[in-house]
């Protein structure tokens, strides 16, 4: 069951999903095979690339799905313009026996992915297939935005901890929990979402408010009380007032601490000029022999001014990220798409489908899409996307889709990996859970593969997603009006 809720998400999805299912069924065509892909067209916020995140709550959702009776009620009672029932009896009853059962395919949770490359590949009866696309926009694409930008963030943080604290500023309940999942997987160390922690594992860290220093007649008393409350996790907000008189107070408390066998975690920045009071902060620190105090520092921090800060050479050792991570800020959502690409006719024969527009970009992809990711001394070389039913024979080779940069030519000696792995099979989960650290580590991994032109690039770096000619050729023929069919 996808956490924390204790009920039926069937419905979690566009009334058009349920109305197309309608008439997949009305028409006899409800069960024929279809093939789905879930990918994005242009990488978010302005960079070169995506963290692929939100597979495992796919993956939780997809294998649970099922109409309970209250879901059944409820769309009986739907009605259209005519003030009929917008569903006939036979169709709810249909839903009410439906269990999930087709094939998932999907690229591992913290893996970097490239525009128009399949991150999830559904495989199935074409309704199940259908009613599968909102809940995994809503799910992956979330969580593939805040991965990504807690990956941007980490990467200017370098080997600085950054944490999450994003919480009162996320989109609700799930939007909060989502985007700390997320950003943990992107990188970042820890959060401050305590529901998080216990439902992920994920690391929670957190000490006191402007509020608690409020609380007392001065600051050095209220600095006293928490370390007497919580002296194993003392970091001391030292804003309240005067931020460099606050430092002495933290630093007279830290004495105090260490003689009764406590040390002062860190201070904790969370206005005016971060980076002149970090290096007044770090160099007071360190004269009072307390040069294990981390700094760290909050503040409507991105990685715009996180850069901005060390470039300026600031003193900071931790970074406290809010609003930017859990909101994807500088970006409202992933243009994250579900396009039907592969349908099988009655007779067994595959058709490919594909969506036409005046707009070459949102043009789709017919065929049944993986991804072969080609790695050079551990680096990434380029990903060639191809057609499961249209492989190659003898030579693999990849172009861009405008043959812009020519064709690239590869052979079995050429070392890679398929991107897209078994997720369910007949709606049931066949990969194990993988625990959080598992997949940062994965992610990290995947991050120090990219070549330094891809990395932290707002946009401009060569994409290494080729696709295979014999696929380009396809998709050609399908935008000039030629359709095709294959075994």
């Amino acid at each position: 069951m996808l956490p924390p809720y204790g009920q039926s998400l069937a419905l979690l999805t566009d009334l058009y999903q349920l109305t197309m299912a309608y008439g997949y069924w009305k028409e006899g065509i409800a069960d024929q095979e279809a093939v789905f892909h879930h990918f994005f067209r242009k990488a978010p916020f302005g960079g070169a690339f995506a963290v692929a995140a939100g597979i495992q709550s796919v993956a939780d959702w997809l294998e649970d799905l099922r109409f309970g009776d209250d879901d059944i009620a409820y769309l009986k009672e739907l009605q259209g313009r005519d003030g009929r029932p917008l569903f006939e009896p036979g169709f709810l009853e249909y839903l009410s026996e439906l269990a999930f059962k087709c094939d998932v395919d999907a690229v591992a949770e913290g893996t970097v992915v490239f525009p128009h490359e399949p991150l999830i590949r559904v495989r199935g009866p074409l309704l199940q297939g259908q009613l599968a696309e909102t809940a995994i926009l809503n799910l992956a694409n979330f969580q593939t935005l805040i991965a990504t930008k807690a990956a941007r963030v980490c990467h200017v943080a370098g080997d600085d901890p950054v944490l999450e604290f994003g919480l009162r500023r996320a989109q609700g309940i799930d939007g909060g929990l989502s985007a700390s999942r997320a950003a943990y997987i992107g990188g970042c160390a820890a959060t401050s979402n305590v529901l998080a922690g216990k439902l992920y594992g994920i690391p929670v860290r957190g000490t006191h408010a402007h509020s608690w220093v409020l609380a007392f007649d001065s600051e050095l008393e209220a600095f006293e009380a928490f370390a007497r409350a919580m002296p194993n996790n003392c970091v001391f907000l030292v804003d309240t007032y005067d931020t460099l008189e606050g430092v002495e107070n933290a630093i007279a408390v830290a004495k105090q601490m260490l003689a009764e066998g406590h040390r002062l975690t860190g201070i904790r920045l969370d206005s005016g000029d971060l980076a002149r009071l970090s290096k007044e902060a770090r160099a007071r620190l360190d004269r009072a022999g307390l040069e294990d105090v981390a700094v760290v520092a909050s503040n409507d921090l991105d990685e715009s001014s996180i850069a901005d800060l060390k470039r300026s050479g600031a003193a900071i050792g931790v970074w406290g990220v809010g609003t930017s991570i859990a909101t994807g800020s500088g970006q409202s959502a992933l243009g994250g798409v579900y396009k039907l690409a592969q349908i099988r006719d009655s007779s067994g024969r595959w058709r490919g489908t594909a969506k036409r527009s005046e707009d070459p970009a949102k043009a789709s992809m017919p065929g049944m899409l993986q991804t072969r990711r080609y790695l050079e001394n551990g680096r990434l070389r380029a990903d060639l996307v191809y057609d499961e039913l249209h492989l190659p024979e003898g030579r693999w080779q990849g172009a861009d889709l405008d043959h812009a940069t020519g064709e690239i030519e590869f052979t079995e000696d050429h070392a890679f990996k398929p991107l897209l792995r078994p997720l369910l099979r007949s709606g049931r989960q066949v990969q194990p859970r993988t625990e959080f650290d598992k997949l940062r580590e994965h992610c990290q991994a995947q991050l120090k593969s990219l070549p330094s032109d891809i990395h932290g690039s707002q946009g401009n770096a060569r994409s290494p997603v080729l696709f295979e000619t014999g696929l380009i050729e396809r998709r050609k023929n399908f935008l000039n009006g030629s359709h095709s069919s294959s075994n």
